[in-house]
């Protein structure tokens, strides 16, 4: 059965905006660019035939795909979609220390230490145990030939590379942004990028729909 995904990003939060950090722990909600890019993407899309709506447990993807979810859509929550945990840092501003201890974590996951996490957070390895269940979800020979798929940048990193078979080492050649779309074609046994890093839906006003 072959299958297409698309897989978003959330909108932006006002926690985005300040650079506040934003984790598994943070159940924060869109603010008003994060609910234009949302409505765009809507209007962009709406024309697809989506059978299933699968987001992340937090209030921002559930927001972002709204309309969908409104037009009687299945929607499933999975919590293996949730942002990775990033402990204490969570709810945190962005200061020079801050900085730099994500510098050095994610260097240590680029050199393979994907063990590593900060305290009382999540490692790559953690979040990739959580996500194959969702995985084996799209492997599912079922129905459903159009998958929309709402979750965060960092779980969605890792989701790619679990994805295409590529070592999580590779998580930072997938660059994102808020609602940018990976639009994912399965041919039943293998999944393939179709669709990189679009954000097209975001360069049309409201008011050309």
């Amino acid at each position: 059965m072959k299958k297409t995904i698309y897989i978003i990003r959330h909108g932006e939060t006002e926690l985005n905006k300040l650079g506040i950090v934003q984790g598994r722990g943070m159940d924060s909600e869109l603010n008003d660019t994060g609910r234009y890019q949302a409505d765009s993407f809507y209007r962009t899309y709406k024309h697809i035939p989506f059978d299933q709506i699968y987001t992340s447990s937090l209030k921002r993807t559930h927001q972002t795909v709204q309309k969908f979810i409104e037009s009687t859509i299945p929607w499933t929550q999975y919590p293996g979609l949730d942002e990775l945990g990033w402990g204490i840092h969570e709810g945190q501003e962005s200061t020079e220390k801050i900085r730099s201890d994500f510098e050095n974590i994610t260097h240590n996951w680029r050199a393979g230490q994907l063990h590593h996490k900060f305290e009382h957070g999540e490692s790559p390895l953690e979040v990739k145990e959580r996500q194959l269940i969702v995985l084996e979800k799209l492997r599912e020979e079922n129905n459903d030939k159009n998958i929309l798929i709402c979750m965060h940048g960092r779980a969605m990193r890792l989701f790619l590379c679990l994805l295409t078979n590529q070592p999580l080492t590779e998580m930072d050649t997938f660059p994102h942004s808020n609602t940018t779309l990976y639009k994912i074609g399965f041919d039943g046994k293998e999944f393939h990028i179709l669709d990189f890093n679009n954000t097209n839906h975001l360069e049309y006003h409201l008011d050309k729909f």
